[in-house]
C-alpha cells in the first residue's frame, strides 16, 4: 500500500512517465525509505490510473506515457498522510539481529556491528554528497520551503545516521570492554544470555 502513496507523492511533486518516475524513485525514496522493483512502480501506476488517483496526459513513442495526479488522487494522499496507523507493524531485521547477538561470540559480534556502522557511514557519505551537490537544496529549501520534496528527508537522514553510527561504535566499545575483562559466552554472555543473574 505505501508504494501506491510513494508514487503519488511523486506525481504531486511532478508529472512524469513511467521511466522517470523509476528513476526518480531510485535516486530517493528506494534508497532511503521504500524498495520496489521496476515491474512494481509501473504496475502500481497502472493501478493508479484504473482507480481514478493519476492520469495519463500525453503519450509518446513507443508506448511512452506521462502520468499526472488528479484531485482525487491529491485527496487520497492528503488523508493517508493526515491518518497514520495507530498501530504501525514494526519489522526492523536489524533490530530483531540485536536481540539475538548473544547468539554470537563477541568478535562475530563487534564484526556485525562494525559492518553496521561502516553501511550507515557509507549512507551518511553519500547522502551528504547528494546534498552539497545541489540536487537537494537543503539549507535554501529550508528556508523558503521546508515542505518542498526531498528537503525533510534528507534533514533527518543527516540528524539520524550520525547518531546510528555513533550508536554502533558506543556498542562495539561495549564488547570490547566486556571482553577485556573476560567476560566471554564461556562465563555466560553466551546462549541464552543468562550469565548476569
Amino acid at each position: 500500500m505505501s508504494l501506491r502513496y510513494a508514487l503519488l507523492g511523486l506525481l504531486a511533486d511532478e508529472a512524469g512517465s513511467g521511466y522517470e518516475l523509476t528513476k526518480k524513485f531510485e535516486q530517493s525514496l528506494d534508497r532511503y525509505a521504500w524498495h520496489a522493483k521496476h515491474n512494481q512502480v509501473y504496475q502500481e501506476l497502472n493501478r493508479l490510473a484504473a482507480d481514478g488517483l493519476a492520469e495519463v496526459v500525453e503519450e509518446g513513442a513507443r508506448g511512452r506515457k506521462t502520468y499526472a495526479i488528479t484531485e482525487a488522487g491529491r485527496e487520497d494522499l492528503r488523508q493517508w498522510l493526515l491518518n497514520p496507523p495507530r498501530t504501525p507493524v514494526v519489522r526492523n531485521e536489524f533490530v530483531l539481529r540485536l536481540f539475538l547477538l548473544f547468539a554470537l561470540d563477541p568478535k562475530e559480534a563487534r564484526g556485525v556491528l562494525a559492518e553496521y556502522a561502516a553501511s550507515v557511514q557509507r549512507d551518511l557519505d553519500a547522502l551528504t554528497a547528494l546534498v552539497e551537490s545541489g540536487d537537494v537544496d537543503l539549507k535554501d529549501g529550508m528556508l523558503h520551503d521546508p515542505l518542498a520534496f526531498g528537503h525533510l528527508a534528507a534533514g533527518f537522514g543527516l540528524h539520524m545516521l550520525p547518531a546510528s553510527r555513533d550508536w554502533a561504535q558506543w556498542a562495539i566499545a561495549q564488547i570490547d570492554e566486556r571482553t577485556d575483562a573476560g567476560e566471554g559466552p564461556e562465563s555466560g554472555a553466551g546462549a541464552g544470555g543468562q550469565g548476569d543473574e
